[in-house]
């Protein structure tokens, strides 16, 4: 299944979550092969068979090959295993233990039930629920910007996220970020509404391992 690499990686082509591991894989110079089972968008849900690597059914799901094929899913959770037990240099993560971990693991968390349920409740209803309850928009919408506050008001005061470095804990909010500001907020203006956060935005996407990994995503998407 990996043809040589180390990691096998069940993703979406379109997807926000599985991307995201993959810049980990690219920051650190990782070998991965991108697996990209057939989804039903409006159930949610995956082929049978993916339920064997994820009994959630969804992806992303990882198999690490030089790890006895251990398996793991949910983004953060793969995203937390990996530079744990691969990012020894501390390049994009911090040592387990220290405060600074602590942090970053906070941040992890908020991005899992903070930003992608209310980010992804959004793009549900405008693309795939039937009915358009205006009452239901305005909720996720104002929700969306709350947190896109919140990320503003700590911004504001640090560079980064998690200690004095970008860490998974910023790379974890990009692709959610990036999907909603280009499609998904009518009259929105990123840059003056959110100032701070922009250009930290900004500053991810132009690190070279980003930028290449979500240009190869955009190609893989034009595809379908």
């Amino acid at each position: 299944m990996s043809y040589g690499r180390q990691f096998t990686l069940f993703n979406h082509k379109g997807g926000p979550n599985g991307w995201y591991v993959a810049f980990i894989f690219e920051e650190l110079g990782l070998t991965y092969e991108n697996v990209f089972p057939e989804i039903n968008m409006r159930a949610h849900k995956g082929p049978e068979d993916l339920v064997k690597y994820n009994p959630n059914g969804r992806i992303p799901a990882l198999i690490d090959h030089g790890n006895n094929d251990f398996v793991i899913w949910e983004s953060n959770a793969i995203i937390q295993y990996i530079v744990d037990k691969y990012d020894k240099e501390r390049k994009i993560s911090f040592a387990p233990g220290t405060e600074e971990y602590y942090t970053q693991l906070q941040w992890l968390y908020f991005q899992g039930s903070g930003q992608g349920p209310y980010f992804g409740q959004l793009v549900w209803f405008i693309l795939y629920h039937p009915e358009k309850p205006q009452s239901v928009l305005d909720r996720y919408t104002n929700e969306t910007k709350r947190v896109l506050g919140v990320l503003e008001g700590v911004l504001s005061k640090q560079e980064w996220l998690a200690g004095n470095k970008l860490t998974i804990a910023d790379i974890s909010f990009f692709t959610w970020n990036e999907i909603i500001v280009a499609s998904f907020l009518e009259n929105f203006d990123f840059e003056n509404e959110f100032p701070v956060t922009a250009k930290w935005h900004k500053r991810i996407l132009e690190r070279p391992a980003i930028k290449k990994i979500w240009d190869e995503r955009a190609r893989l998407s034009a595809q379908k």
